[in-house]
């Protein structure tokens, strides 16, 4: 309110929401009591009952579902929310490990286990995180829901169990090292769509296929290398099969499935880009363009861009598919 929205006002981003459809009682009626995306009968039976075009009917319903979708100004300013902390707290768990054993040798995260001391830093950390991804859990319910829903919603239950559950089983060391991974490309999604609400397109892209290499390399590279190896091997090697090990591997290894489906997303959108020149589409948006009709015309008018006035993509809400132009 007092940041964010400043910012974007001075960017000369405008409060301005979607085309707001005619009104229409009988249409507003099938809309907010039948449906929100009539069938190919449906909307015969309304044409007729109105006299209108069947795709006037349907850009109609197309715009009266877009008008609700927030503003541009609103996603900036909840994106520039997001990227402040995800930068905030990216660099806090970096400057922390630096000095941390665990953090150079992984088998440090075992030596002496469970006795291991909490240090207030390390404590606030977890807190911290613990909040956030409390804060997501919650807010996808009342966010713009996107076609990745399931997916988020096991992230963020993966996520929050993982947290709480190696604080109480004194597995801190291990998850500091997973929290920090998962922040390394959080910051810059955010980065790709500010820079795109504020229609810095090649910002936006270089900003995107730098969130893309990053998320690859950690998420694909580091990750299994890394902390599952510690956690599988490690850890069964220095401390052995203790009780909770299964549940523990299985939510890591669940986030590491995640990261896979995520990963091709991202690859293919970053694919599309490199042979159209620009990030092009994203396949989570739930905000049409256009009719699936107009659809067929405009790719032969318009070219392969077009628009969306879509929500926040949180990966820890990840992108998957790539339109930031509206998005």
């Amino acid at each position: 309110r007092f940041i964010a929205k400043p910012c974007a006002i001075n960017l000369g981003i405008q409060d301005s929401g979607p085309h707001r459809a005619q009104p229409n009682a009988i249409l507003e009626k099938v809309f907010t009591s039948i449906t929100k995306s009539p069938d190919a009968k449906r909307l015969e039976g309304l044409s007729k009952q109105l006299d209108w075009d069947v795709r006037k009917i349907q850009r109609w319903f197309r715009h009266r579902r877009n008008q609700d979708k927030p503003t541009t100004l609103t996603k900036f300013c909840e994106s520039m929310w997001r990227f402040t902390f995800y930068l905030s707290i990216f660099f806090y768990g970096i400057r922390f490990l630096w000095t941390a054993p665990w953090f150079w040798d992984t088998r440090q995260c075992w030596y002496n286990y469970p006795f291991q001391p909490l240090t207030s830093r390390l404590y606030y950390y977890y807190i911290l995180e613990l909040a956030f991804y409390w804060s997501l859990m919650f807010s996808q319910f009342t966010d713009i829901k996107r076609k990745d829903f399931l997916i988020m919603f096991v992230h963020h239950l993966a996520t929050i169990g993982l947290i709480t559950f190696s604080y109480m089983n004194n597995m801190v060391r291990v998850g500091t090292l997973v929290l920090c991974l998962h922040d390394a490309s959080d910051f810059l999604l955010e980065a790709a769509k500010l820079a795109n609400y504020a229609k810095y397109q090649r910002v936006c892209d270089a900003f995107f296929m730098l969130f893309g290499v990053v998320f690859i390399v950690t998420r694909l590279g580091i990750y299994p290398f890394w902390i599952l190896n510690t956690t599988l091997f490690e850890s069964w090697e220095l401390i052995g099969p203790y009780p909770s090990w299964w549940l523990f591997n299985g939510l890591l290894v669940t986030l590491q499935v995640l990261h896979i489906i995520w990963s091709y997303l991202i690859i293919r959108t970053a694919s599309k880009a490199l042979v159209r020149g620009k990030v092009s589409k994203d396949d989570r948006s739930d905000v049409e363009s256009s009719s699936e009709e107009e659809e067929v015309t405009s790719n032969s008018t318009k070219g392969v861009f077009s628009t969306s006035s879509n929500g926040s993509n949180r990966l820890n809400g990840h992108v998957a598919g790539g339109q930031w132009t509206g998005e």
